[in-house]
Parts: C-alpha cells; sequence; structure tokens
C-alpha cells in the first residue's frame, strides 16, 4: 500500500473531519455493496446470507483502515492481505477476477461519492478535496491489486494441484488399477470420463506439443523412462488422430474402455519394442499376435520347419521364403514368382522340393501350422 501512504501523507484531515466520516461509514458500506449486488452481475446472488454479512464486514473494515490511513493513523498490512485473501476466495467461490474488478470499481465510485458528501460539510478545504479522491481511488487501486495477486496464486495453486491429480489419474490408468481406485483418482482430478482410451507413445520433448493439439481432456505423461512420453486420448476419431500425429515419432495404441487404457498402452509399447516403424498398431495385427508368446512362436518354427534344418542353410532360406509366398498368394504360381522375383518354373521346382520335405502339406492342419511358423520373416 506504498503508493496510498505517500498519497495521505499529502493530506491532512482534522479529527472533525475524520469523525463526520466515521459517522456515516456503515452507511457507506451498505450503499457500496448494494450498488454491487445492483451493477455486477456475478454478485447479484452471492452477497445474501452469512457470505452477504462477511463481505459487508469486510468492506467497513476496507473503509475503516482507509480513513485511519487518511488521517495518517495506519500502514499497509492488514487490508492488503484481506484483499489478497479475498482474491483467493473469488477462485474458490467461482468467480472471475474481472467480476472482482467490476465490484471494485463500482465500490470506488460510490464510496468517493458517500466520503465526499461526508467530508465536504465537514469543512475540508476544496484544495484538499482531491487529494482526497486521490488518495481514494489510489488506495483502491492497490486493494485491487492485491487482491489479483491473490486469484492469480491461488488459481496456479490449483493448477498444479489438479495437474498432479491428472497425472496421478493417468499413472494410475497406465498400472491398470482397480475400478474404485480410478474412481477415485477421477474424482480428485475433476475429470469426466470418456468412453475410450487411446494410448499414444511419442519421445517425451513431443508429449506436451503433441498434447496441445488434441483434445483437453487427454491425459499426458512425460517422465516416463527411456525419455517417454504418453498421451491418453479420449474418445479418439483414429483418423483423425493419425492425422494430428503426422511428422511425429508416434505409436498409437488400440482404443479401449477408459478403465482398460493399460491394454491400449501395453500394445503401443509392445508394437515400439518391435519396430521403430509401427504407427498404427492396427496395421500391424499378425506381427502382434504372432509376437505375443516370442518363445511359444519359436518352438513353433522350430518344429514346423525342422525339415528345412537338414539343408544347407541358403537352401533352407530360400524354400522359406518360397513356402511363405506360396501360401500367402494360395499356390497362384505367378504371383508367386512375381512376388520372389524368378521364374514360374523356379518356383515350380522349388515346390516340388518342399513338397518332398513336407508330404502332408495338403493337409490343414499342415497348412495352419506353417502359416504361422512362416508368418513373420526371421532373419
Amino acid at each position: 500500500m506504498s503508493h496510498a501512504i505517500r498519497r495521505a501523507s499529502e493530506l491532512a484531515l482534522d479529527e472533525t473531519t475524520v469523525t463526520a466520516l466515521r459517522a456515516v461509514l456503515k452507511t457507506t458500506a451498505d450503499e457500496v455493496v448494494q450498488a454491487i449486488i445492483d451493477e455486477v452481475p456475478p454478485y447479484a446472488n452471492a452477497l445474501a446470507g452469512r457470505m452477504g454479512g462477511t463481505i459487508r464486514r469486510a468492506v467497513r473494515t476496507a473503509l475503516g483502515h482507509y480513513l485511519d490511513l487518511a488521517s495518517g493513523n495506519a500502514t499497509d498490512g492488514d487490508a492488503g492481505d484481506a484483499a489478497y485473501e479475498l482474491g483467493r476466495g473469488e477462485v474458490r467461490d467461482g468467480r472471475s477476477m474481472d467480476a472482482l474488478l467490476s465490484a471494485y470499481r463500482v465500490g470506488a465510485r460510490v464510496a468517493w461519492r458517500c466520503l465526499a458528501a461526508g467530508a465536504v460539510p465537514a469543512g475540508l478545504p476544496a484544495a484538499e478535496v482531491a487529494k482526497f479522491a486521490e488518495l481514494t481511488f489510489a488506495y483502491i487501486d492497490e486493494l485491487s491489486a492485491a487482491s489479483a495477486a491473490g486469484h492469480a496464486d491461488e488459481l496456479a495453486a490449483r493448477g498444479r494441484a489438479q495437474e498432479r491429480h491428472l497425472e496421478h489419474l493417468a499413472r494410475d490408468l497406465l498400472a491398470g488399477a482397480s475400478p474404485d481406485v480410478l474412481l477415485a483418482s477421477v474424482q480428485r482430478a475433476g475429470w469426466q470420463p470418456p468412453v475410450s482410451l487411446t494410448a499414444v507413445l511419442l519421445p517425451a520433448a513431443q508429449a506436451r506439443p503433441a498434447y496441445r493439439a488434441l483434445d483437453p481432456s487427454t491425459l499426458v505423461l512425460d517422465d516416463l523412462p527411456d525419455a517417454t512420453g504418453v498421451l491418453l486420448v479420449p474418445d479418439a476419431d483414429r483418423s483423425h488422430l493419425l492425422r494430428q500425429l503426422t511428422g511425429r515419432t508416434a505409436v498409437v495404441g488400440p482404443a479401449r474402455p477408459w478403465t482398460r487404457a493399460s491394454a491400449s498402452y501395453a500394445r503401443a509399447v509392445r508394437a515400439r519394442s518391435l519396430s521403430s516403424d509401427i504407427h498404427d498398431t492396427e496395421d500391424h495385427l499378425p506381427e502382434l499376435v504372432l509376437s505375443a508368446d516370442v518363445d511359444a512362436f519359436a518352438d513353433l518354427r522350430a518344429r514346423a520347419l525342422a525339415p528345412l534344418r537338414t539343408l544347407p542353410v541358403a537352401t533352407a532360406r530360400r524354400l522359406e521364403e518360397t513356402l511363405r509366398e506360396w501360401l500367402l498368394h494360395q499356390g497362384r504360381r505367378d504371383e508367386v514368382a512375381a512376388a520372389l522375383f524368378v521364374h514360374p518354373q523356379t518356383v515350380r521346382y522349388r515346390m516340388s522340393q518342399l513338397r518332398d520335405l513336407f508330404p502332408d502339406l495338403a493337409s490343414p492342419h499342415r497348412v495352419l501350422e506353417l502359416t504361422l511358423a512362416v508368418g513373420l520373416r526371421v532373419s
């Protein structure tokens, strides 16, 4: 309140004037409150009942401190602290700083009108009236500045707290926490659960920039191990999401019910472990299925392709590739030859070798087993 104190040092209200002003203090406070109710819509219902009484007392206290200041008997402190706490309280009551500043402007105008009406008849010299006005508005300006600081600090504190709650919720989701735990986290975070969540893995440095282009309800973590970030995108339009992530090193998991977001995350993690070229896990379901149990896949290959192990490595590799294309193209020789960049006669020769090695090649069970065994190219 240093600026107001400097103004007060230039003003010398005599005891008669101060006494006259204190006599109209309650009336002035009531008129200030009524004007705020009438002119600032967010306060239309806020000043009734107990809250109204509290605010009226706060206005009288501020005006009383102001008169102490005007008479040279006060320093900054209590009024500024009260104004700061008022700003914080406005956040808790859901009102914007614009509403509070409007209330201050209305209050300043009405307070000056009422106080001037009391000061002039009490004999305040005309030269001092201008100083009195300057002090009035300097005092209100500094009160409003203190309230603005309180409002901003409370918003920042609440923002940090909510961000922590949202991060905690995201960690619970990735960990596959129980529905009860998830619902408690949701309530703490004030987050509206969607129908589904889609996990997106990307470098930690890209997480926040990507998040800014997505649904604001997206949950984000950018401090996972290995400099990994994750986004949990609510009710995503998959094709639109993929377009939004164009140019980013992202792996997009499947959409899953929000309580099962951990399944989307797990698939994205596994897809990334298979290849750095995977972007949309939905385009790589066969690879993901065949790599789900690495040991089982290795055992299947060893058993199904055992006849090839009797051949030289280069020969076995050529025949395995031919068998793979033959199964994928359902035995259409010209298509197999085109896929292998060889002559159709070469395909016929190799298939003759394969039929010798696999006498039951026409068996549905053998076809299934071999299709799975050669479903992935294994280096």
